[in-house]
């Protein structure tokens, strides 16, 4: 069952052992952990519904914990800590797009604010419910979940907004195809999410990023219907999928997706490849993005990652044996892991392959085979679960995400990270830091930095630690020239920095369309661009 109060599966955990418990000492100092409230205890706080008696709408305090909040620091320090806040007043689970299109006439003719929920895996706040004298309505879109169609020739297939990343993949893996859409969140994440937050997956270098896979599909917004067909290319003015594409949640509810599909590819390979020192990985990975290889991932660590990693690492023996034999290949401390995966039918994969470790060889790489790719691929869904194990131990984990072109990846990596130190600092704590790029384009890369530091013993020093480092990032993001977001969306969390990214004009243009497809602004309050007002 899935955890309540932090990621994933309830039966799975994370254990960190002796090694990392004093490595993260070392660093940081000892954790403390704190006692979790109990999940009666938040069903204990919930008001009383506002909302009539519905046939489709759960009131019960347990559906409404559930849907309250997300997976940003915030909300597991509102869940851990006991102090919810506002719950949405019910939780629809409709089976259709047609009962979907009945729940959001309902919420306008009650003046209900109306949040979508899909696998609540959000990390920028989209799913936090505002206070105040309007009903709030979690529409949950889990049961829309089937493949409606496939069609081979074109290499097209439709879902149900609501099928989670799993049970997408399985559905055309069992007729031959993959969509290869591989956020870390995948397993509890959905393709409506994908599409509301524009999500990009671990090998979009190969599949592309969501927008590249949404063909079309069909939302349901307060105004009406909007069906957006699927064209190969067109010149017709306007992509209605860019309306779509990024909103979340504030202009509808997406209740069936067309995406591109691929074949299922017979052959799949990812290898390692360390460098000395930051500069020779940065300029490898640079190459190899512009050379254009027909790679699935490319995904570099930089030294304090890579370290930390290790460290982490189960198989201890066989990353002592790795470390000697790197050392006298010259990666030594500061050394930098890069993973190369390659997906496709074997001979061109095999060549891109061999391009690849040509090319990184040049820049001084160290190929050291393809046991550590696979040991990555096979946790690559299982390490967000670090979070869970350091909470346990008294250490939180936070991300920031962005992207720049190439002359300011490592300028912006720096920034990052000192902004972290900086920020903690300022409450006497310090912070261990280490980034990797993500995902890797000719022009430049997306720059994924994660923050570990210690859990304060209340929930109000937590917030206000998490508040200090959130600011100091988002300022750091902008002065350095990047987005606010890469792949997380924008939510509440993001928010304040995005005037700077779209300016006035943009955010303006953004507000028309909100107005247009959500006159009385219903759905999803406060999130992406804030309320100013009134309806927006």
């Amino acid at each position: 069952m899935q955890r309540w109060n932090g990621w994933g599966d309830e039966s799975i955990v994370y254990a960190l052992g002796a090694e990392a418990l004093a490595f993260l000492g070392e660093r940081l100092g000892p954790g403390t952990a704190i006692a979790d409230a109990s999940f009666e205890d938040a069903c204990a706080q919930v008001p009383a519904s506002r909302l009539a008696p519905h046939p489709l709408i759960d009131t019960t305090p347990a559906a409404r914990v559930r849907h309250a909040l997300g997976q940003s620091l915030p909300d597991w320090f509102k869940l851990r800590h006991g102090r919810i806040g506002a719950v949405p007043d019910g939780v629809a689970f409709p089976d259709s797009g047609l009962q979907v299109r009945q729940l959001l006439d309902y919420a306008r003719q009650a003046c209900v604010a109306v949040i979508a929920h899909g696998g609540g895996t959000s990390v920028a706040g989209h799913l936090t419910v505002a206070p105040g004298p309007r009903p709030v309505l979690s529409i949950n879109l889990t049961h829309l979940c089937a493949l409606g169609h496939l069609d081979g020739e074109a290499l097209l297939a439709t879902f149900g907004a609501g099928v989670y990343g799993p049970d997408l993949e399985a559905q055309l893996r069992a007729q031959g195809y993959t969509l290869g859409h591989y956020p870390q969140s995948f397993e509890y994440s959905t393709l409506g999410g994908w599409i509301a937050t524009r999500s990009s997956g671990q090998q979009s270098l190969r599949y592309g990023r969501i927008e590249q896979l949404f063909a079309g599909g069909v939302v349901e917004t307060p105004a009406g219907t909007l069906t957006i067909p699927t064209f190969p290319a067109s010149a017709a003015g306007i992509d209605l999928r860019e309306m779509v594409l990024g909103s979340e949640g504030r202009i509808g509810i997406v209740t069936q997706a067309t995406v591109r599909i691929s074949p299922l590819p017979p052959y799949e390979a990812f290898h390692a490849v360390f460098f000395a020192a930051w500069e020779e990985a940065q300029a490898a990975v640079r190459a190899l993005a512009q050379a254009k290889l027909p790679l699935s991932l490319l995904r570099l660590s930089n030294g304090a990652e890579t370290q930390t990693m290790l460290t982490l690492a189960v198989h201890k023996k066989l990353v002592g044996l790795l470390e000697r034999y790197l050392s006298l290949r010259g990666c030594g401390e500061g050394k930098c892991m890069l993973m190369v995966g390659v997906s496709g039918e074997e001979k061109p994969a095999r060549a891109a392959l061999r391009g690849a470790l040509a090319l990184a060889r040049r820049h001084k790489g160290v190929h050291v085979g393809r046991h550590m790719g696979e040991k990555w691929k096979q946790g690559r869904f299982r390490n967000v679960y670090l979070r869970n194990g350091a909470w346990e131990h008294g250490y939180v984990i936070d991300t920031v995400e962005t992207a720049v072109d190439w002359p300011r990846v490592a300028p912006m990596m720096a920034a990052l990270e000192q902004a972290g130190r900086t920020a903690l600092a300022a409450h006497g704590e310090q912070v261990h830091a280490y980034t990797h790029l993500s995902h890797l384009y000719p022009q430049g890369a997306s720059v994924y930095t994660t923050y570990v530091y210690r859990l304060a013993p209340t929930f109000e020093e937590n917030m206000a630690r998490w508040r200090t480092l959130k600011d100091a990032a988002g300022a750091a993001i902008v002065a350095n020239g990047g987005t606010i977001s890469h792949q997380h969306g924008v939510g509440t969390d993001h928010a304040p920095w995005l005037m700077a990214e779209k300016g006035e004009l943009g955010i303006a243009a953004m507000r028309a369309l909100l107005r247009q497809m959500d006159p009385q602004g219903m759905m999803n309050p406060g999130k992406l661009l804030p309320d100013a007002g009134g309806p927006s």
